[in-house]
């Protein structure tokens, strides 16, 4: 198993899919990684010799942050905006949806599961 960025890699799976699972890399960062290092996007990481393991290394620490430092960068960006008191910091604050989406029938990811809001009882006057 390779390490990169503090997260273990499984050896078995191709360049392009394998640096995928660093938080901060897609497939079009992976594809751009394999073609200015050189090395083959098809290559399995388990065939790469050291020297190409820290040539991709190297180049995701000078060119990318990734990680742990862009997870407390976003984490920073929303801390700013609700420090701020702004409207898309009060609908992080609420666990609402922050860019504009609706929220009467969608959003179940953001809001959690239902809950059930009884109804009122009728007072019956006599």
């Amino acid at each position: 198993m390779a390490r990169i960025a503090g997260v273990d890699l499984p050896d078995g799976k191709k360049l392009e899919v394998v640096l995928t699972y660093l938080y901060g890399i897609g497939k079009t960062r992976a594809k751009e990684i394999c073609e200015k290092t050189g090395i083959p996007s098809t290559k399995r990481l388990g065939e790469l010799s050291p020297d190409e393991l820290n040539t991709i290394r190297k180049f995701i620490e000078q060119n990318y942050t990734v990680e742990g430092d862009l997870r407390r960068e976003v984490q920073m960006n929303i801390k700013k905006l609700i420090d701020m008191g702004c409207y898309r910091g009060m609908r992080h604050v609420k666990g609402l949806p922050v860019r504009g989406q609706q929220t009467r029938t969608n959003s179940r990811t953001r809001k959690g599961k239902r809950k059930t809001v009884g109804g009122t009882k009728k007072k019956i006057v006599k």
